[in-house]
């Protein structure tokens, strides 16, 4: 019987082990040395902030796996034989394979920064590091002070998770503007003020130079780079972005760049080799994607495809249009298909924020032909399928304006803003384009 191997148990992983087992009899083997159970990853924040117990966030009771004839091995992979189809533990022992999977997700970036091993430092990404922050900042007694260095995603939830305990928080970010690097001045803007009004300490375009050790190999304190500003702190947050985990297959015969190098089919360059999740990388971005993308759902993307390709039907990863969401605290956010930071030469732009500051659309558009390529919202639900249609038919920035009610999933009774958006658009335009009743026949046709 085959024996497929997974090196894994995030998303990737385990959604590649339930297809396959879906699709085949075939022998799996999942293998981690996180948890011994798949998680829900994105769900480690509110297990600190006391919305649930950690056991809520898998999705899956223990009994699922032996039942399915999935085995879990708990255990850390050392190094790789490719020329065995071995895996070697650190504990000594091995594994054979027939397949290889391999999706180890990511780890947080470090930059050789003096004091970054300390005990009180950490990323947020693992089990362990939710573990280590309830252990480093269990109150604002015991953390008087944290301090978060990267203004990304990861960033903006570890000080979300801080301030449900009333610890204060200081976030440096080295853009001039937080996540200016993805999102356009304006929303970056509404953001700041967001976060300072949260009572963040948010200092913008600095770089952190060294955390400091009180003697007793604790943190007592950061410096700040440009202006040698010494910060007292307890805990020090690393969320300067994340990159493949891969350390331990650099001197196997797998072909790397930042992550592990995968075709369309997500094969290696070794027979019987594949990854899958945040630690693959394209040897091309798939249109304007990058190769390497550290979201939830291409992960599990990956997996299905896969599994589809080990079981017989070889299948080509395509992810199709572009869409992620997010929290930045009371603002949700999501985007649909491409809002860069900055508009390449034929796009043109409309923006409209409301008045509280809170909520906001940005629509990006080719600017001779009119098609509609992007929306970033801000304070406002909106439907992913919806807008997924609209990009495959290549609908017009006025057709999406115009029929905007369908594409709103604000919960009832919630204020609508359509005709306000649509006023604004029609004057900055010299257009009369008339906001359409919502119609269910269009939303699910």
């Amino acid at each position: 019987m085959e024996h497929v191997v997974i090196i894994g148990n995030g998303i990737s992983g385990i959604t590649a082990a339930r297809h396959i087992r879906k699709l085949s009899d075939k022998k799996i083997t999942v293998v981690s040395a996180e948890t011994d159970y798949f998680f829900s990853r994105t769900a480690l924040m509110y297990v600190y902030m006391g919305h649930m117990k950690f056991e809520h966030t898998q999705p899956y009771e223990n009994w699922f796996w032996k039942k399915n004839s999935i085995d879990l091995k708990k255990g850390y992979v050392k190094s790789v034989d490719t020329d065995a189809n071995t895996l070697l533990f650190a504990d000594g022992s091995n594994l054979t394979y027939d397949k290889l999977i391999i999706a180890t997700g990511s780890k947080p970036n470090k930059f050789g920064w003096p004091g970054q091993d300390l005990k009180q430092v950490q990323g947020l990404y693992s089990k362990q590091d939710l573990d280590k922050l309830e252990a480093n900042a269990p109150d604002n007694t015991v953390c008087k002070r944290a301090v978060i260095v990267g203004g990304g995603l990861i960033g903006i939830e570890m000080a979300e998770m801080l301030r449900t305990r009333d610890i204060p928080i200081t976030f440096l970010v080295r853009e001039d503007s937080f996540w200016n690097g993805v999102l356009p001045q304006q929303e970056s803007n509404m953001l700041n003020k967001h976060i300072v009004d949260h009572h963040i300490d948010l200092r913008l375009g600095v770089n952190l130079k060294q955390i400091n050790d009180d003697g007793n190999g604790n943190v007592k304190s950061i410096v700040i780079a440009e202006t040698d500003e010494e910060i007292e702190c307890n805990v020090v947050g690393l969320t300067a972005g994340v990159s493949p985990n891969i350390d331990f297959i650099k001197e196997s015969k797998i072909e790397t760049g930042r992550g592990v190098k995968v075709n369309r089919l997500l094969e290696t360059n070794i027979n019987n080799v594949y990854a899958i999740g945040d630690c693959a990388e394209q040897h091309e971005g798939i249109g304007e994607r990058r190769p390497i993308e550290a979201v939830w759902y291409t992960g599990r993307m990956m997996g299905e495809a896969l599994a589809r390709t080990i079981c017989g039907t070889p299948t080509e990863y395509k992810p199709g249009h572009w869409f992620n969401s997010a929290k930045f605290l009371d603002i949700e956010y999501q985007t649909y298909g491409w809002v860069w930071a900055k508009p390449k030469e034929n796009e043109g732009r409309f923006y409209w924020e409301h008045s509280d500051g809170n909520k906001c659309i940005h629509i990006n558009y080719d600017k001779n032909s009119k098609k509609f390529i992007g929306i970033n919202n801000f304070g406002i639900r909106m439907r992913h399928e919806v807008f997924d249609r609209w990009l495959t038919e290549e609908r017009s920035v006025d057709y999406v304006l115009e029929h905007l009610k369908d594409a709103n999933f604000d919960p009832e009774f919630y204020s609508q803003y359509e005709k306000e958006i649509v006023a604004k658009y029609n004057n900055e335009n010299n257009t009369n384009i008339k906001v359409k009743s919502k119609s269910w026949k269009r939303i699910f046709a």
